[in-house]
């Protein structure tokens, strides 16, 4: 071997070295296929897919578990079983109802009360002073003597036949009914309202009390009064006194009859009180609501008060009438256990005062009821 080619030699020999490293590296990058992989080569692909697709899940499980932390965590049971979260969740229903009615029983009494005000204050009672015509009035309570509505009951006024209530009462008291009255020449020229009795005859009292009670009759009043006191004058002031007895402290009376007479007025608060306290005597109660009667001589007696058939509920009344008073009315009513006395003076329109102010009175009465059973409960 010459010098050229020992040279040529020692320069190619790395170059072979390098390329000899290169072919096997290339070679160990190849896989080794087995005899079954070499027969089903797709294998290596689908197991590749499986992979890919095993590492995409992976990736979206995470993603998923990262947004499901935000939510409320549903809780599987053992082997998938819902009922661990089933149970969890009727508790949490099951306190919510407690707590809701823990919250309707802690309310408190003022709102029980509101809510129960609320459903009676549909008894609404009328604006009663812009329908009726009476300058004077007054309704009280019959058994309590309360009053439950009134307009200037404390204003005097000529009582007109109203006060006859006084008459009869004290009749009533003082004669037996078969007790004979003379009829005085005064007492038979008295104007109507009257039964025209004469100076010839003589009458029974309890002829005379009913014409008083029931017919309005000035005559039968004065001979009443000249028969128990021995003049209407002296009669007149036994009614003011019973009266005053009575309760009725306003009360000034000149005639038996209620005939317009100086010095004589009473107020709807005093006919009221009178007419309570008689109404409490069974005899004038039995008379009172008699709509007509005959007397022992045959004469036909028939009551003035058109409540009685007109109005629910009434059990007696007296009416009145004179060019000064106007219309004026007492009389008492009920209906349940409920009772009224009404008074009025100085009506225009007497009969749809009245049936207005009953109306009134007995749905305020009922008002004033259902006030009394709030106030107990607040009590209890």
């Amino acid at each position: 071997m010459n010098r050229c080619s020992f040279l040529l030699i020692a320069l190619l020999f790395p170059c072979v070295l390098t390329l000899t490293s290169g072919h096997w590296q290339a070679q160990a990058a190849v896989p080794i296929l087995s005899n079954t992989a070499k027969k089903s080569p797709h294998v290596k692909k689908l197991s590749t897919l499986s992979s890919k697709k095993k590492s995409t899940s992976v990736r979206s499980a995470k993603k998923s578990s990262r947004t499901s932390r935000s939510r409320q965590p549903v809780i599987l049971g053992k082997k998938g079983s819902i009922f661990s979260v089933k149970t969890p969740v009727a508790k949490v229903k099951k306190v919510a109802k407690v707590a809701k009615v823990a919250k309707v029983a802690s309310a408190t009494p003022t709102q029980t009360q509101r809510s129960t005000k609320k459903k009676r204050k549909k008894i609404r009672l009328p604006g009663i002073n812009k329908h009726i015509t009476s300058k004077s009035v007054i309704i009280l309570d019959a058994k309590t003597g309360k009053a439950i509505f009134s307009k200037s009951p404390d204003n005097p006024r000529q009582p007109a036949s109203t006060i006859k209530v006084l008459t009869g009462m004290i009749a009533i008291k003082r004669l037996k009914d078969n007790e004979k009255v003379e009829v005085s020449r005064h007492a038979e020229k008295m104007p109507r309202s009257k039964v025209y009795l004469s100076t010839k005859k003589k009458y029974k009292a309890n002829d005379l009390i009913n014409a008083v009670l029931l017919a309005s009759a000035n005559d039968a009043s004065v001979a009443l009064a000249e028969k128990i006191a021995g003049s209407e004058s002296d009669f007149a002031k036994l009614m003011t006194l019973h009266a005053r007895l009575w309760g009725a402290k306003n009360t000034v009376c000149r005639t038996a009859s209620g005939l317009t007479a100086r010095g004589q007025h009473s107020t709807a608060r005093d006919l009221a009180q009178i007419f309570r306290h008689a109404m409490q005597d069974k005899e004038f109660a039995n008379r009172m609501k008699r709509t007509k009667i005959k007397t022992s001589y045959g004469k036909l007696l028939r009551n003035h008060n058109k409540a009685l058939w007109q109005v629910d509920g009434a059990l007696a009344g007296k009416t009145g009438y004179t060019n000064k008073a106007r219309q004026t009315y007492v009389g008492q009513f009920k209906r349940g256990n409920d009772a009224i006395v009404v008074a009025i003076m100085g009506s225009e329109t007497m009969w749809t005062d009245i049936k207005r102010l009953v109306e009134y009175g007995f749905k305020k009465k009922e008002q004033i009821r259902l006030a009394q059973l709030d106030n107990s409960k607040k009590e209890s």
